[in-house]
């Protein structure tokens, strides 16, 4: 996984210098399907029943899920979040990003507390720590700045299938730490942040796949896939992917 994750890294980096003023959703979706080729991989995602694209592309106020189409040409100022999928070698990895085109101070740093709440729920990544510790980190990181995480999608497993146990909130609530699972030596997960600068709750667009927030606010997505080992975690999906811990 962990040549699948430096692979799909490589994609990732190139997706997000590709967003600019002009550019469309289903040329990001394009590269994206150019850049897995040559890579020698897939898109996981096209292996999900009934979705045909590479990406999910989501402009504002997409939360996750969004169809890549001809008709999405990003604005200045516009909050674009682009989540791909590669399988490889008998494996999947998964990541995501959100990167403003030409926004404003405010949005901006919306977006950098996304990177720091992903960076700090990394940090709980570890043996013998508890999936309630990456989502408390998630959680009370955005709270703090303001931020709501989204409630009803979750983070995840990740190897053999794209989607595997165990679920991975952004929030706690009223679960109790020792109710959550213990995270083992060899768990690879895929840490996603979502989040929006509104309220929590969400709704579905008539293409039966977009999932948008329901008041209309902002949101973002950070992911990245970490494996899990005794000597602390590493990011599969990151151009100098190491250990973090």
């Amino acid at each position: 996984m962990q040549e699948g994750g430096k692979k799909l890294s490589h994609v990732k980096n190139s997706l997000e210098k590709a967003v600019k003023e002009g550019i469309s959703a289903m040329e990001i979706e394009n590269l994206a399907n150019d850049l897995m080729a040559k890579e020698g991989g897939k898109p996981s995602f096209k292996m999900v029943d009934g979705y045909r694209w590479a990406t999910c592309v989501n402009v504002n106020n997409g939360v996750v899920h969004g169809i890549p189409k001809k008709s999405i040409i990003f604005k200045r100022g516009d909050l674009v979040s682009i989540d791909v999928g590669m399988f490889y070698k008998g494996f999947h990895t998964d990541t995501s990003f959100s990167v403003g085109v030409s926004t404003g101070v405010k949005t901006n740093k919306f977006i950098e507390t996304g990177k720091i709440a992903l960076k700090k729920a990394i940090s709980e990544a570890k043996v013998g720590k508890r999936i309630w510790d990456i989502s408390n980190a998630i959680e009370t990181t955005l709270n703090k700045a303001g931020y709501s995480p989204i409630r009803s999608l979750v983070g995840h497993g990740v190897g053999r299938e794209l989607h595997e146990d165990p679920q991975i909130p952004c929030f706690v609530d009223s679960l109790k730490r020792n109710e959550s699972p213990i995270i083992p030596e060899g768990a690879v997960l895929a840490i996603e942040v979502m989040y929006t600068k509104g309220g929590s709750n969400v709704s579905l667009s008539d293409d039966g796949w977009t999932i948008n927030t329901a008041d209309g606010k902002i949101a973002g997505l950070f992911e990245e896939t970490v494996a899990i080992t005794k000597k602390g975690s590493i990011v599969l999906t990151e151009l100098d992917s190491g250990l973090t811990n």
